[in-house]
This record gives C-alpha cells, sequence and structure tokens, in this order.
C-alpha cells in the first residue's frame, strides 16, 4: 500500500462493505486497517526525520503531530524510532537517547576541560614515524581530527588508533585506555543522574 490516497480509499471501502458485510469481510476490513496503520508507521518517523534535516524545529512540528508542546513532539519521534541498540519499547528508546545526549554533553564538558592533555596526546600519536600501514591510517585520523576546534572530536580515533599502538608504544596505548574509560564512566554516570533527575 505505496500510495496514500488510494490506501484510504482502500479502507474506507473495506469498512463500508464491512458495515453491512459477513463476518469474512469485517476480517478483511480489520487486516487493511492494520496494513495501513503499519505503512503510516513507518511514514511517520521519515516524514519527521525529513523535516528535522531542513531545519523545522520541534515546536513547529508539535501542532502536526497533534501534541502540544516541543518536548512532547521529540518524545513522539523516539517512541517511533527503531533503534540500532535493540530498545525493545518506545519508551526505552526514548530513555536510550536521552542518556546518550546526557553522555555526549558530560564528554564534551570534560573534553573541553582537558583539551590541552588530549591535543598533546594526539600529537604524539600522529607525530609517531615507526609505524605500521593500519597503525598509521589511524594515526592520520587522530591527525585530521587535531584540526577540529572540538576536543572531543579527538576521543573517537584515539580510541580507534589504541589497539593498534598496544605493542610498540604501550604508554601511548595506557593512556588512551584510561581516557576511554574515564569518558565511558562519564557517560554511564551522566545517564544515571539524568533518569534520577527524572521523574
Amino acid at each position: 500500500m505505496d500510495d496514500p490516497v488510494s490506501g484510504m480509499r482502500a479502507v474506507a471501502a473495506a469498512v463500508a462493505d464491512a458495515r453491512r458485510g459477513t463476518p469474512t469481510e469485517v476480517l478483511a476490513a480489520l487486516e487493511t486497517l492494520r496494513l495501513l496503520r503499519d505503512t503510516l508507521a513507518a511514514w511517520e518517523p521519515e516524514l519527521i526525520s525529513a523535516a528535522r534535516l531542513d531545519g523545522t524545529s520541534w515546536a513547529a512540528l508539535a501542532p502536526a503531530l497533534g501534541v502540544a508542546s516541543r518536548q512532547a513532539a521529540e518524545r513522539r519521534y523516539l517512541r517511533l524510532q527503531p533503534t540500532g541498540t535493540g530498545e525493545t519499547t518506545g519508551e526505552a528508546r526514548v530513555d536510550a537517547q536521552r542518556d546518550r545526549r546526557a553522555g555526549d554533553r558530560a564528554v564534551a564538558e570534560w573534553a573541553r576541560h582537558n583539551a590541552g592533555v588530549l591535543r598533546r596526546l594526539a600529537g604524539r600519536v600522529s607525530d609517531l614515524d615507526d609505524l605500521g600501514t593500519t597503525a598509521r591510517a589511524h594515526a592520520d585520523e587522530v591527525d585530521k581530527a587535531l584540526a577540529d576546534s572540538d576536543p572531543a572530536t579527538l576521543l573517537p580515533p584515539l580510541a580507534a588508533a589504541r589497539p593498534h599502538l598496544a605493542c610498540d608504544h604501550g604508554d601511548l596505548a595506557d593512556q588512551i585506555g584510561a581516557i576511554t574509560d574515564h569518558t565511558d564512566h562519564l557517560r554511564r554516570q551522566a545517564g544515571a543522574n539524568r533518569r534520577r533527575r527524572t521523574p
């Protein structure tokens, strides 16, 4: 049922038939309704995503979604949007997304306060001249991230480079590991704190 207009016509016809029809026609109408409901449920998050990519605010989306606030509009989207992390309910998806955002904010703040440490460590990694091909590629990604004004962008390439440094540059690998462990802890703690504050 890819065409929404023909889909609505089919549903209207099926409902009209079912009102005066047999039990078999009632079941057919219910099946048609289910198929349309599934289709609409898939379209809604796609359309919300498209609107957000075009710059539409949550406040502007709220009336179109039939909700009263920007928070309710975002919550509706998160409840409908599937994730790659295995949450099975809409509320779990909302909580997981908000935990991720709280974690991202906590890590970004830590990175800003420790920008000098991160940049020095990244500089040491990118300056290494005895790396194999794979390790060199990771060190080059670290070097690219050094050009970004946000020090938090250094964290993923440093973490990706770590296993390739362990043999010949264990001290650097250990420092990166300590930072990765610390930022992982900050993410978990930020999510837990957010849940404690949420009634």
